[in-house]
Parts: C-alpha cells; structure tokens; sequence
C-alpha cells in the first residue's frame, strides 16, 4: 500500500508539472492584443498592427465651409491629427510637429493631405477652427460636423475621447483623447500611425519610410 501511495503522489506531482510547464508557454508565447487608446499604449515612435480595420467612410464640413468625404480625398496620401482647439498643449505641439514635417518633406507634399479633425464639435465651429489654425502650416484642413458626425469617423478610427466633466462653467472643460497621428494610403486604407509628440524631423522621416514601404 506504501508503495501504490508512493507511485500515485509521484504520478499526481508529474502531472501537475505538466499542467504548469503549459500554462506557463501558453502566457510567454500567446500575444496581447494593444489597443489604441492612449499614447501610453504605445511601444517606440510608431506602431504595426498588421491590417487592422482603421479608417472608414465619413462625412464632415472643412473650414471653408464645403461638405467633404472620405472619397474626395482619394489619390491623396491622408495624415489625420484628432484633437480640438481648446486643447492646452497636446494637439498645439503636435500640429506644430506636423507643420515642420510638412516643410522638412518637401515638394512630395503635392501628394499629402494633412487633416485636423475635431473630437468637440460642440465648440469647435468653422470659424473657431479656420482662426485656430492660423498658426500652423496652411495646408492643415481643419474638419468639423455635428456630434454624430464626430462620434462615427471617432469610432472609425478607434479613437479614445472622453470629455471631462468641469468644475466651474460647462464650456469649460478638457476632453482626453488618443494622440496619434494617422497615415492613410490613396485608397482610403490604414498605412501606420506615429505619436504627435515626435519632432517634425521624425515625422518627416517616418512619413518617408512608410509611404516608400506602402508604394512597394
């Protein structure tokens, strides 16, 4: 009986080291999805996802005041900033990057489109973004529309946006968002995105590299 005892712990404690050597090449070798909700989410200068459904169909008014698509922009190379005119420092630093980038890139331009795309609506009118964007490089378009209009291009894009409630008038309020700047091919389809926070010097170098690589 000492014996059979002896044999079944020995089998019982084989097993169980079995069960945990899995486990444990299950955890190191199964990946974890990262997804694109803040610039804490992102490892390095740009992110790779394979071919994740970023992007999509839209309709929302330019600062010029004409109703604009996702198709009016195709055989255009598309970089998309969302942020708002409200926003005390993230989205001034980062549309100042890409109006470096802009000049650093040169007369490759002709075939980018730069795009600023509010996540408030509520303040950020025609008027509001054509003054804001004065003092960045005049080929940013900045895009507007009503709350839903905003709400389906956000979701589109997988955007993190969410307003803060504020303590002292209801105008007065910041919204977290993702910090992303992204790159759309001709057609309309996800190429990379890479964080507003790097110099235009990066962005430029970046945007070469990407477009290369998606043209090959």
């Amino acid at each position: 009986m000492k014996l059979i005892s002896r044999r079944l712990i020995l089998i019982i404690a084989a097993v169980a080291a079995g069960a945990l050597a899995i486990v444990g090449v299950l955890l190191v070798t199964t990946p974890v999805p990262r997804p694109l909700t803040s610039g804490a989410a992102v490892v390095g200068k740009s992110i790779r996802t394979g071919t994740p459904a970023i992007g999509g169909p839209f309709t929302l008014v330019s600062t010029d005041g004409e109703t604009v698509t996702d198709q009016s922009f195709r055989g255009k190379w598309l970089l998309i900033f969302f942020g708002y005119t409200f926003c005390p420092d993230l989205c001034p630093t980062a549309l100042t990057n890409v109006s470096v980038a802009l000049e650093k890139f040169g007369a490759d331009t002709r075939q980018l489109q730069p795009l600023f795309v509010t996540v408030d609506p509520q303040r950020d009118t025609r008027d509001v973004m054509a003054n804001f964007l004065k003092s960045f490089d005049p080929r940013i378009l900045g895009l507007t529309g009503t709350q839903a209009q905003i709400d389906s291009v956000t979701k589109e894009y997988r955007l993190y946006v969410a307003p803060q409630k504020s303590e002292t008038t209801r105008d007065d309020y910041l919204v977290e968002h993702s910090a992303y700047i992204y790159l759309m091919d001709p057609q309309g389809q996800f190429v990379n995105v890479i964080q507003g926070n790097e110099d235009g010097n990066a962005i430029a170098a970046w945007l070469r590299k990407e477009m290369t690589r998606a043209m090959r």
